[in-house]
C-alpha cells in the first residue's frame, strides 16, 4: 500500500474561465504541456455517509496515472493522508472487493455498516507540471470539469462543474499561498464544500455546524466543556486506530492515552453525566487500555533494554545478551499487537465505539453540568489532586522493596488522572490548569520510569534465567538487574523535590 501526504488548495471557477499565466509564481521557471485525461472515480461509504461526515473518502479510480483504490483522511484544510492500492484483476467494479489494507484503514469507523457506492464521478482533467530552474516539480495544477452521476442511475446527472486543484509536490507553502491568490484573481473561488464528493453529496450530508448547534449544551457550561473534551478524544482515538492496525510507530502509544484520558473524564466529570451514564464504558474503555498496554509495555521495555546493553563496556557483555532481550521483547510486542488486532475488529470494541459516539455527540448530562465551567470544573480536578495528595503520603509511609514501588506506582496512576483532568479543563480555565497539568506531568514521568524500571528488572531476572539454563553467562543480566535497581533508587530520591514543585499553594490556588 502507497501512503502520500497531499498538500493542496481548490477553487471553484466558471466554466469559461481562463487559467492565468502561471509562470508568473515566483519560483517557476518552467511549465509541462498540458495533459489531459479522462477519469472515472466511484466513491463508497455507508449508507449513513459515516466516512463523509468524518471528511474522508474512498474511491476506487480508473483513468489517469494513478488509477486503483484511494483512501484520504484528513488531517488540516489543506492537507491530507492518502493510503493507495492498485486495482484488482476484475473490470467490473462490482467484482472488484475494497482492497483488505483499505477496508482496515476504516473500520473504526464504519464498523458493522456495508460499504456501498453513493456517487460516480466523471472529470476531463487537464494538468499542468510546475517546474523550476533545476526542473524540480513544484506542483501541479489540475484543471478540472467535473459530472457527477447517481451510481444507481448512471444517466442521472446530480450536478456539474468545474474546478482548479493546486497541489504541492516539492514547492512550498509559500508557492501554494502565491499560486491561491493568482487564481482568486482569476475569479477562482474558495469552495463551499471540503470535496469533490461533498458537492457531489449535497443535502445528502448533513452540515455539521447544524448538527452542533442541535446537540451542543450551552456555551460557557461545564456541560459543553466535557462534551468538546469527550469528542476530542473519541475523534483521537478514532485517528490513531488505523495508524495502530499499520503499526505506525507510536500509534500504540497515542491510541492508548486517548483511552486513557476519555476513561479518565469519565471518573473525574462523572457527577455531571446523569444517573450511572459511562460506568459500563468506562469498564470497556479499561479492556481497550490493558489490550494496548501489553504492547506499549513491550515497546518500552525493548528500547530501554536496548539502551541498557549498549551502554555497557564490550567486556562487560557476556554472551549474546542483547539478541535474547531483544528477541524476547520483539515475540511479546508481536504477539500482543497481533492481540489487539483481532480485539479491534471484535463486535465488543466496535460496541464501545458505538456507545462512545452516543456519549461524546450527545452526552445525558445532569443538573450540576448546567453550571458555568469556570466555577463547577474547578472541584472536579481539586478531587483528583486530594486523591493523589492521598496516594502520595501512602507511599512515603510504605517500607522500601515492593510495598513502596506498589504504592508508588498507584500515585502515578493518581498523578496521571490529575494531569488529565487539568488538561481537560484547560480550554477554559487557561494558564493555570495549564501549569497544574504540567507539573503533573512531571510527577507522572518520574514515577512512570520507576515503575518501568521495576518491570524492567522482572524481564531481566527471567531472561537471565533462561540464559542460564541454556549454558550461557548470567553475569551480564544480573549487573543490568543491579542497574536498574540502582537506578529506581535515584529516582526515588528525586521526589520530594517532584512533589513539593506539584503541590506548591501557586500551583493550586485556582482550586479552591
Amino acid at each position: 500500500m502507497k501512503t502520500h501526504r497531499e498538500i493542496e488548495a481548490k477553487l471553484e471557477v466558471a466554466p469559461d474561465a481562463v487559467l492565468p499565466d502561471l509562470a508568473a509564481l515566483a519560483g517557476v521557471a518552467t511549465i509541462d504541456a498540458p495533459a489531459t485525461f479522462t477519469l472515472e472515480a466511484v466513491y463508497l461509504d455507508t449508507p449513513d455517509l459515516r466516512l463523509a461526515r468524518a471528511r474522508i473518502t474512498l474511491r476506487r479510480r480508473t483513468g489517469g496515472t494513478d488509477a486503483g483504490w484511494h483512501l484520504k483522511l484528513p488531517v488540516s484544510a489543506q492537507e491530507r493522508i492518502e493510503l493507495g492500492v492498485a486495482l484488482g484483476s476484475a473490470d467490473d467494479p462490482a467484482a472488484d472487493p475494497v482492497p483488505a489494507e483499505i477496508a482496515a484503514a476504516v473500520a473504526a469507523r464504519v464498523r458493522t455498516a456495508p460499504i456501498e457506492p453513493v456517487v460516480v464521478l466523471h472529470t476531463r482533467r487537464t494538468v499542468r507540471v510546475l517546474r523550476d530552474r533545476a526542473g524540480r516539480v513544484l506542483a501541479e495544477l489540475a484543471d478540472d470539469s467535473v459530472t457527477a452521476r447517481s451510481p444507481a442511475a448512471r444517466d442521472e446527472i446530480l450536478d456539474t462543474w468545474r474546478e482548479w486543484e493546486l497541489e504541492l509536490v516539492e514547492g512550498d507553502l509559500d508557492l501554494l499561498a502565491a499560486a491561491v491568490d493568482l487564481l482568486q484573481a482569476a475569479d477562482g473561488a474558495m469552495p463551499a464544500h471540503s470535496s469533490k464528493l461533498a458537492r457531489a453529496l449535497g443535502d445528502r450530508l448533513p452540515d455539521p455546524a447544524e448538527q452542533d448547534r442541535q446537540a451542543v449544551p450551552a456555551a460557557g457550561t461545564a456541560g459543553a466543556a466535557l462534551r468538546d473534551h469527550l469528542r476530542a478524544q473519541r475523534d483521537n482515538l478514532l485517528t490513531r486506530d488505523p495508524q495502530v492496525r499499520r503499526d505506525e510507530p507510536d500509534a500504540v502509544h497515542q491510541m492508548r492515552v486517548s483511552t486513557r484520558q476519555l476513561r479518565s473524564a469519565l471518573a473525574t466529570f462523572r457527577p455531571l453525566l446523569s444517573g450511572d451514564t459511562g460506568e459500563h464504558l468506562r469498564a470497556e474503555l479499561g479492556w481497550l487500555g490493558e489490550l494496548l498496554g501489553v504492547a506499549r509495555d513491550a515497546e518500552v521495555a525493548r528500547a530501554r533494554l536496548a539502551e541498557l546493553v549498549a551502554a555497557e563496556p564490550a567486556e562487560l557483555v557476556a554472551g549474546p545478551v542483547g539478541e535474547r532481550l531483544d528477541a524476547d521483547r520483539a515475540d511479546a510486542y508481536r504477539a500482543a499487537h497481533d492481540h489487539a488486532l483481532t480485539e479491534l475488529d471484535s463486535a465488543r470494541y466496535f460496541r464501545l465505539l458505538d456507545t462512545l459516539d452516543d456519549l461524546a455527540d450527545a452526552p445525558p448530562l445532569a443538573a450540576a453540568a448546567r453550571g458555568p465551567a469556570r466555577k463547577v470544573l474547578p472541584a472536579r480536578v481539586r478531587r483528583e489532586w486530594k486523591r493523589l495528595e492521598r496516594a502520595f503520603r501512602a507511599a512515603t509511609k510504605a517500607p522500601p522493596g515492593p510495598r513502596r514501588d506498589e504504592h508508588l506506582h498507584e500515585t502515578r496512576k493518581a498523578a496521571k488522572r490529575a494531569r488529565y483532568a487539568a488538561e481537560a479543563v484547560s480550554p477554559v480555565l487557561g494558564r493555570p490548569a495549564e501549569k497544574f497539568a504540567r507539573a503533573a506531568k512531571d510527577l507522572q514521568t518520574l514515577l512512570g520510569d520507576h515503575h518501568d524500571s521495576v518491570e524492567l528488572r522482572s524481564v531481566l531476572l527471567r531472561v537471565g534465567s533462561q540464559a542460564q539454563l541454556a549454558g550461557e553467562s548470567a553475569f551480564t543480566y544480573g549487573r543490568l538487574h543491579a542497574l536498574e535497581q540502582a537506578h529506581a533508587a535515584a529516582l526515588e530520591a528525586q521526589l520530594p523535590r517532584a512533589w513539593r514543585r506539584m503541590s506548591a499553594r501557586g500551583k493550586r490556588r485556582w482550586l479552591r
